[in-house]
């Protein structure tokens, strides 16, 4: 989970490439990642419920 300072929650091409970078790093290791939340002033937003993950 991260917060985006400006206020809008939608994510970005780097929070889909972090997002891949440690799901494949932590894959190996037999950590599973669940979600990706996002948190912003107008609300948030689940890479996991928007199917991105």
């Amino acid at each position: 989970m991260h917060n985006h300072p400006s206020g809008d929650p939608s994510p970005s091409q780097a929070d889909f490439e972090m997002t891949k970078a440690i799901i494949d790093i932590a894959k190996p290791l037999g950590i599973a990642v669940h979600d990706h939340i996002i948190a912003g002033g107008s609300g948030h937003a689940s890479l996991r419920v928007m199917r991105l993950i």
